[in-house]
């Protein structure tokens, strides 16, 4: 392990053991078939509950203390760090969840309309507030470049376009066939989808800053807006319609409620309980062996962890025809992500929830990320402060932060060992000398995490963020699919696996699991 606990003052983090692993025995023998989910991360607790409801018995397995997976919560010196995803887009997802289980989700989850929904500060000071409010949009575009104004309009309508091609009508195909792609193709004509989104804005856009605007969102899910398919324009028309949302408690708060719920339908959670293996008998998934050599067996096995770590490591390869050692290592990952959690013991009341703090280069750094697999000393950044919505994630007149960081995965060779303190100091030092004045001098609560703990504490391959990257060729029917081609029986969730990465994909590949995953009365 690298630098993912390192603090100021040397204190570790970690929980207060409030996550309830085994809830109440049940008193009747249940005889109904058993779904092992691997993995905590949204996918897996949305899995979980689906499948639970759907009348399978479940037990989860975490390799970690705690539930979240990339949505883990750091706790440290009174602040509440969460670890990874931190913008909630399509609430109604997460309500379908809690109407599952005959509740509301209001009831549990308090989610605050954000406004802006980003702040895009650009190296020359100079900033643009994201929004779904059309007048504000527009005053902002008419002051930078009058002329993108009907541009940006027709910018938009690209996107419902792509909105009701992709995401209405192709969002929950699950793409188990060449005939499904075949049936997708007048739509992937019609949206264009071998253009980048970057080409689709540039085509309507004219002007550097607001290219980058309209552009940047690939780059949340791992993915350079040059190479990224068009498609994912829709991403606006999402957002212009049911905003960006952040969770009082952190987006930690979700995953807490979605554990209760998992609780109060008996379904148990093993922590510190990591899955060495899922153990395939006569072509299907017949249970998972754990570190401590313990054996459970399953009627089905659903993975959450990492696609690739999950064929890689933990399926052997007589049993793997599509996803050999040899396409696995082909294929184009996603970025790296390096992440700076931080206290500091005075508010910066001028910084929005979400900012995004540029550097010098766009193109450029992307390159050097995505195709040179080189990390540069430049950067931008993705700067979180919670603390403006919900003051409760700090002690009292302080602010809690994160600073996220695209990099390359490991294909660059980074011994982020030895070069991880010294590039956070370098975002320090960024921080201070435009958003953050004295920063130094204030932060009294620090740890950092980079793609090599996403690797060795999160089982990501090549310490990518998310998997494949979500390039047109590595989509649909070319990503993992939610029902394994290789192991009968065996189901994958999560970033990695079909649609793809972000809160709402993952939670859409969990609910894929309803079309692909035999009825319970099929094993009787």
């Amino acid at each position: 392990m690298t630098n993912y606990f390192k603090s100021v003052d040397g204190v570790h983090g970690g929980h207060d053991g409030g996550w309830a692993s085994t809830p109440p025995a049940s008193t009747e023998r249940d005889t109904a078939p058993l779904a092992v989910v691997i993995g905590t991360g949204f996918g897996g607790l949305a899995a979980a509950i689906r499948l639970s409801v759907k009348g399978y018995r479940v037990q989860m397995l975490e390799k970690l203390d705690a539930p979240g997976g990339r949505a883990y919560v750091h706790k440290q010196d009174g602040f509440t760090f969460d670890a990874g995803p931190t913008i909630i887009t399509l609430p109604h997802l997460i309500a379908e969840l809690f109407t599952l289980c005959g509740q509301r989700m209001e009831d549990h989850v308090d989610l605050r309309l954000m406004s802006p929904f980003y702040r895009i500060r650009f190296d020359d000071g100079s900033h643009f507030d994201y929004s779904n409010d059309d007048e504000s949009m527009l005053d902002q575009i008419a002051r930078i470049s009058p002329e993108d104004v009907q541009g940006f309009k027709n910018l938009i309508k690209a996107s419902e376009r792509c909105f009701q091609l992709g995401f209405v009508e192709l969002g929950m195909v699950a793409f188990e066939s060449v005939t499904d792609v075949i049936k997708a193709m007048p739509n992937l004509i019609k949206m264009q989808a071998w253009r980048s989104i970057y080409s689709l804005v540039a085509q309507h856009i004219k002007h550097p800053k607001l290219r980058i605007v309209m552009s940047f969102h690939p780059l949340l899910i791992g993915g350079n807006p040059y190479s990224v398919t068009c498609v994912y324009s829709l991403i606006h028309s999402l957002e212009r319609r049911w905003g960006v949302h952040s969770a009082m408690g952190g987006t930690g708060a979700i995953v807490r409620e979605l554990v209760k719920l998992l609780h109060d339908r008996k379904v148990p959670i093993r922590y510190n309980a990591p899955v060495t293996q899922i153990r395939v008998e006569n072509g299907r998934a017949s249970g998972v062996e754990l570190e401590s050599d313990e054996f459970i067996a399953a009627d089905i096995v659903v993975s959450n962890a990492d696609a690739a770590w999950t064929y890689r490591h933990l399926i052997a390869p007589q049993h793997r025809r599509h996803w050999t050692d040899k396409r696995i290592a082909k294929g184009n990952y996603s970025s790296g992500l390096f992440v700076w959690y931080f206290g500091t013991d005075r508010k910066y009341e001028d910084v929005p929830h979400h900012m995004m703090v540029l550097g010098p280069r766009y193109k450029g750094l992307l390159q050097d990320i995505f195709k040179n697999h080189t990390l540069s000393k430049d950067f931008s950044l993705y700067l979180y402060r919670p603390t403006a919505t919900d003051p409760s994630l700090a002690p009292e007149g302080c602010d809690s932060f994160y600073a996220l960081s695209v990099v390359p995965n490991l294909s660059s060779g980074t011994d982020w060992a030895a070069v991880g303190e010294q590039y956070r100091q370098a975002i320090a030092t960024a921080l201070q000398e435009s958003v953050l004045p004295d920063l130094n001098q204030h932060v009294v609560s620090s740890r950092f995490t980079t793609p090599q703990d996403f690797q060795d504490r999160l089982w990501s391959y090549k310490g990518a963020g998310f998997g494949l990257e979500p390039i047109l060729q590595q989509s649909a029917w070319f990503r993992p699919h939610n029902r394994s081609q290789d192991v009968k029986d065996l189901y994958l969730v999560g970033a990695s696996s079909q649609p793809g990465a972000g809160v709402p994909s993952v939670l859409m590949s969990a609910k894929m699991l309803e079309q692909v995953v035999p009825d319970v009365k099929s094993f009787a």
